[in-house]
């Protein structure tokens, strides 16, 4: 593994720079790989030159370029855990339950059931693998003040589990900017080191975004720093095996592509970083529509399911 190189190791970085380096949000190897030079300068505030020479090292360290045959690769997908939504509907759609090594993005108008599916998926994480949960602990990163402890309590109760118990693995941090919710994935990854965390909620991803970087001349910026955040989300869900669960807003402007007047926001960069897409709608009586509109392997497709008192169900 890679990360066992640590910054002051790279040729040229002192322990100063390294300091910069951390600050500028620049932990691990990869993230300094591929980032390019004036950024690099430009973020962790040292000369373009220096930047090139620490980007080369951490190219060699980082071993970027390196393929993978077929076969290697799926040995590794051999590790991967569905995680189950408490709908069998939405679980059929998802193939079996939602992935971990990915990002899965619900995004919706207001009230279409995105927090729901956060607060059933955060107590399901917790369920025994035979019962479609992966055992594990959920921490989610709150930007919007949407998480209600009340809200786990009734769900956990319908499930037959103990509150305190399920309350007692769900880790929560609010998030007052984008840059504080950038640093809370650090703080996730050492939860992880300290407990098993099957599941990362971000809950919601571009709201701060939106709000900080108004106008056409902050979109440059903002879709920079989104796609870092997305990228170290990833790679959060890669090491530690986990479910990263992100929900997004809508803009209302209409779009040919999605066929409704409602877009997700953060464009292409969010699009292609997201490993799944869901579209969720409400429909007549606490119904909810969820459209799979973007996979890496199953078909474009709708489920129903509900949203009662007691979660999420079919």
């Amino acid at each position: 593994m890679t990360e066992e190189i640590e910054l002051e190791q790279l040729p040229g970085v002192g322990p100063a720079t390294a300091e910069k380096l951390r600050e500028a949000g620049f932990t691990d190897l990869m993230a300094i790989a591929v980032e390019s030079p004036k950024n690099l300068a430009e973020l962790a505030e040292i000369g373009e030159s220096i930047a090139a020479k620490v980007i080369n090292a951490a190219k060699k360290a980082a071993n970027v370029g390196d393929f993978e045959v077929g076969t290697e690769i799926l040995e590794r997908r051999k590790s991967v855990m569905k995680l189950t939504s408490g709908s069998k509907a939405l679980d059929e759609l998802m193939g079996g339950g939602f992935e971990t090594q990915a990002i899965v993005e619900f995004f919706g108008e207001f009230g279409s059931g995105k927090t729901q599916l956060a607060h059933q998926l955060a107590v399901n994480a917790g369920l025994p693998v035979e019962d479609g949960g992966m055992d594990s602990h959920t921490v989610i990163i709150d930007t919007e003040n949407t998480f209600r402890p009340e809200r786990i309590i009734q769900m956990s109760e319908a499930l037959g589990k103990d509150p305190e118990e399920v309350l007692s693995k769900i880790h929560v941090a609010r998030a007052f900017n984008s840059n504080h919710q950038m640093l809370l994935v650090d703080k996730a990854t050492e939860i992880a080191k300290e407990f098993p965390v099957g599941l990362l909620i971000v809950d919601s991803l571009t709201a701060h975004f939106r709000a900080e970087y108004i106008g056409r001349g902050a979109l440059a910026e903002r879709q920079q720093l989104l796609n870092k955040h997305m990228h170290d989300l990833l790679r959060f869900g890669d090491l530690n095996n986990a479910v990263v669960a992100v929900t997004n807003q809508v803009s209302a402007k209409p779009d040919a592509f999605f066929g409704d007047p409602t877009r997700p926001i953060g464009g292409h960069i969010v699009g292609h970083a997201a490993t799944f897409r869901i579209y969720l709608r409400k429909s007549k009586g606490g119904k909810r529509i969820a459209r799979l509109i973007d996979s890496p392997n199953l078909p474009e497709a709708e489920a129903v399911f509900m949203v009662r008192e007691g979660g999420i169900g079919d």
